[in-house]
């Protein structure tokens, strides 16, 4: 048969096999699946290890019935439609993959990748982990919990002063960065800098890196790192005011993240 994407694609019957972990492909083009393929997903979820969906491969699971109740992700642009047509998910739009119990769950496209060294590492260990990675020429997996959208590329800046400035603000994210340090990077009075910043990313330069702020943090918070530290590395003057950030952000403090991401881990 051939793929969505063209490519030819050799099959065999599933029979009864026994599978340790199955995953589900997802598509670009969403339809209901047949009967029998449903009736195989219930079935091998019976017996198998463990059963995962990679993007929208969540609909198949969610017409199995094998994600009623559970916590599960899928691409961003697909999460709420997900969600209307299965209430019994609890469908998270903006994280890179989920595990619930058995069921593993991910965003779509580089997001399958996390999600398989992840399911390494958790057979395997980190250094056969990092080990993969490395081969892949990828970084280590990227935690669970993190966002599907990045900051950086969300502000989308069409001149290359303002892209430098918010670059310089990314790699320097320790220092204070007041707007005339930006506008100094960019080569701007600071009036022009703040309405040129304003003009093309539709938010001013310190909402900006707050959010910039934040996506760092929540990744070191992912990976184990303690409240103080993360506010220092992240720019944060004091951990309060990052509990603040945070709670404008994402409405819950970081300690609620931290104690989210260690139950990841143990999952």
């Amino acid at each position: 048969m051939k793929s969505s994407s063209g490519v030819q694609v050799e099959t065999r019957a599933f029979g009864s096999a026994k599978f340790d972990t199955l995953l589900v492909a997802g598509t670009m083009d969403i339809a209901p699946s047949s009967s029998a393929l449903l009736a195989f997903l219930r079935d091998a979820a019976k017996k198998s290890r463990r059963v995962g969906s990679i993007s929208t491969g969540a609909f198949v699971l969610a017409e199995a019935g094998l994600l009623n109740g559970r916590r599960a992700t899928t691409h961003w642009h697909f999460a709420r439609e997900l969600q209307r047509n299965f209430p019994h998910v609890k469908v998270e739009e903006d994280c890179i993959y989920i595990v619930d119990g058995m069921v593993w769950t991910s965003a779509g496209m580089t997001a399958c990748i996390d999600l398989a060294l992840a399911l390494v590492e958790g057979d395997l260990g980190t250094e056969v982990s990092r080990a993969v990675a490395r081969k892949l020429v990828v970084h280590s997996h990227r935690t669970g919990g993190q966002s599907q959208f990045s900051a950086f590329l969300e502000l989308e800046p069409r001149s290359e002063r303002i892209h430098d400035a918010l670059n310089y603000a990314k790699k320097n994210l320790h220092l204070a960065l007041s707007v005339e340090q930006l506008a100094d990077v960019a080569h701007l009075s600071p009036r022009q800098f703040s309405r040129a910043f304003l003009a093309e990313t539709g938010q001013s330069p310190a909402r900006a890196i707050e959010k910039l702020r934040v996506e760092t943090a929540r990744a070191l918070i992912e990976d184990g790192h303690s409240i103080d530290r993360v506010a220092e590395k992240a720019g944060f003057a004091d951990p309060e005011r990052m509990r603040r950030a945070f709670h404008r952000a994402f409405g819950q403090p970081p300690q609620a993240l931290k104690r989210a991401a260690r139950l990841q881990v143990a999952a």
